[in-house]
């Protein structure tokens, strides 16, 4: 039982911080190589607040959360916007820049060293005991409860959402979406915003559960093989490719070597780049194009 609950947990992880990748291919078809950066720099920002906002945690909390929605916006509207009608390659060489200039930029403001933003809000982390011995933190939980709320969430705004269908609509054509009227550029900051936002999500709770140093951009670039298993333009497969890549990674901690645990994602990424380049539920053609 505790096999599974730690499978569950990671898989959470993995499929919050993916989810971003897959906003931002689905709506531009831009590859975000920074989604690790800024899903570690939203955490940082919690580190901010929680100096500024001690007396009042929730407030650090969500003020965190809305600046780096904020964030992702600025990306796309002070950097990404130039990249409009060049190669997709340079695109995604710029998010590489990015990742690089964020990375520095956390080590000069904040130092290498780790920080407990649990700690600094004066909030603790009491361990629940489930069904069969099983145990799992209050964060842990959170982390699987905030997966759930933001794919449930995502899924009814793309479907239904008047803005979720316009970035539907920019991802599957954009030069009919803005003969239509859309506004290009409001539909794709919105995605960046999105997507910075849930990985910050994800950034923030597991600095919540766990500490915080700049090693946290490793998950999120392990994140990145969960995406692309699934298909890197389904949030569905997102979801599947994050619970694939936990259970291998579990896996190998449990029955062969912890030392192995960083390896994992990208041997099963391998595979099914060798057996399936375009995911488990990407399509195919689009892909291709890449």
């Amino acid at each position: 039982m505790q096999l599974a609950v730690n499978i569950l947990v990671l898989a959470a992880i993995y499929a919050l911080i993916a989810c971003g990748y897959v906003l931002i291919y689905r709506v531009s078809r831009v590859l975000n190589l920074a989604h690790g950066e800024l899903m570690m720099l939203g955490a940082y920002m919690l580190v901010a607040t929680a100096s500024a906002f001690s007396m009042s945690p929730v407030m650090a909390v969500v003020i965190a959360a809305l600046m780096s929605l904020a964030v992702g916006g600025m990306v796309y509207l002070f950097l990404m916007r130039r990249m409009t009608g060049e190669m997709v390659l340079a695109a995604v060489l710029t998010t590489v820049a990015l990742g690089i200039l964020i990375r520095g930029a956390v080590i000069l403001i904040w130092s290498a060293q780790q920080y407990h933003p649990r700690a600094m809000l004066g909030w603790g982390n009491p361990v629940i005991t489930l069904p069969g011995d099983a145990r799992i933190s209050l964060y842990a939980a959170l982390l699987i409860m905030a997966t759930v709320v933001v794919y449930g969430g995502l899924f009814l705004f793309l479907r239904f959402g008047r803005w979720g269908m316009r970035m539907r609509a920019a991802g599957q054509d954009p030069l009919l979406a803005a003969q239509r009227g859309i506004n290009l550029h409001a539909v794709f900051a919105l995605a960046w915003g999105l997507s910075t936002f849930t990985g910050a999500l994800a950034g923030i709770l597991i600095a919540l559960d766990s500490g915080l140093d700049s090693t946290m951009v490793m998950i999120g670039l392990k994140a990145f093989p969960a995406a692309l298993v699934g298909g890197l333009d389904s949030l569905a497969g997102a979801l599947l490719g994050a619970l694939i890549i936990a259970a291998a990674e579990v896996g190998v901690i449990r029955f062969i070597d912890p030392l192995l645990a960083d390896v994992v994602p990208f041997i099963v990424l391998i595979a099914m780049l060798v057996i399936r380049p375009w995911g488990l539920f990407g399509t195919r053609e689009e892909l291709d194009r890449v």
